[in-house]
């Protein structure tokens, strides 16, 4: 039986060799000891295409998870940075909405319960009052279509202004009212915004129990004459103090998953770098008393 108190760590799908299948990625999952993996569905082609996956290819990854005792609860869905839900354009829109119903799908045939959502209306058009009302109001729909899927939609903290705090995200936890949207916080991003007290906005999301996971990353901050970095950026050369992070998670008591999101999936040894980040982030946890 797995014991349902051990620290649950998931590691970012691009973190891991791109050029490999999914039953060999599970299977390195596994071989660096993280207990599950989150899937990107990004607004490349390539990967917006797994929506449309066969039930025999599905049945071919359940069959590798069975195996190994790895999963994949939680899928980044950020195609909507190619076809916003906001967009002034009604056949973008209308795409948006397309690929938001496959999504869910795909998420119910996979086991995948959590698909996070980017947080910004727009993203390569002019954001207005209309990108926002456009963006509400599709959210609100894609929400009632994931609720009758058992699907939870949580909104990823981001770097970009729209949604940049879990104080903004209450915004619309608020006019939606569903316990079906939810917040999935990075606290990469929420530390590079100057403006955000990232211990009081974990305390916040937390306390109105609005977190379902936390990404772990590290950012350069946003300054008046740098526009942050929110990629890429070494553990321990950002500006995340992970030890006070963990500590005020363990006073807030959270119990939800962690996942370590890198982009080394082009890098010379990708697999020792994820090793190596486990290590760095539980060093981290210790010296914040989370462990």
């Amino acid at each position: 039986m797995k014991d349902l108190n051990k620290l649950n760590l998931g590691i970012y799908e691009k973190a891991l060799p791109k050029d490999i299948d999914w039953i060999e990625r599970i299977k390195l999952v596994k071989e660096c000891e993280y207990d599950f993996v989150e899937m990107s569905v990004d607004e490349t082609d390539e990967r917006l295409a797994r929506l449309d996956w066969s039930d025999e290819e599905i049945n071919k990854i359940h069959e590798a998870l069975v195996n190994t005792g790895v999963r994949i609860p939680s899928m980044c869905f950020s195609g909507h940075r190619r076809f916003p839900m906001g967009s002034m354009d009604e056949k973008t829109r209308e795409k948006a909405m397309e690929f938001m119903q496959k999504a869910i799908i795909f998420a119910d045939k996979l086991g995948i319960r959590t698909i996070q959502m980017a947080g910004y209306d727009v993203y390569y058009e002019e954001g207005s009052e209309q990108t926002k009302k456009y963006f509400t109001e599709n959210l609100k729909k894609a929400v009632e279509w994931a609720s009758s899927y058992n699907i939870t939609l949580a909104i990823e903290i981001m770097d970009h202004p729209f949604i940049n705090s879990i104080t903004k995200y209450m915004e619309y936890s608020e006019i939606i009212k569903s316990p079906w949207l939810k917040v999935y916080p990075d606290v990469g991003n929420l530390t590079a915004w100057p403006e955000n007290d990232t211990l009081k906005e974990l305390e916040l999301g937390i306390k109105q129990g609005e977190i379902v996971a936390i990404h772990l990353k590290d950012t350069l901050a946003v300054t008046d004459t740098f526009p942050g970095k929110f990629k890429e950026v070494p553990f321990g050369e950002g500006c995340v103090d992970f030890p006070k992070v963990f500590a005020k998670l363990k006073e807030l008591n959270y119990k939800g998953p962690f996942l370590i999101e890198m982009w080394t999936e082009k890098s010379d040894n990708p697999i020792e770098e994820v090793k190596k980040a486990k290590e760095w982030m539980l060093d981290k946890m210790k010296k914040g008393g989370f462990i």
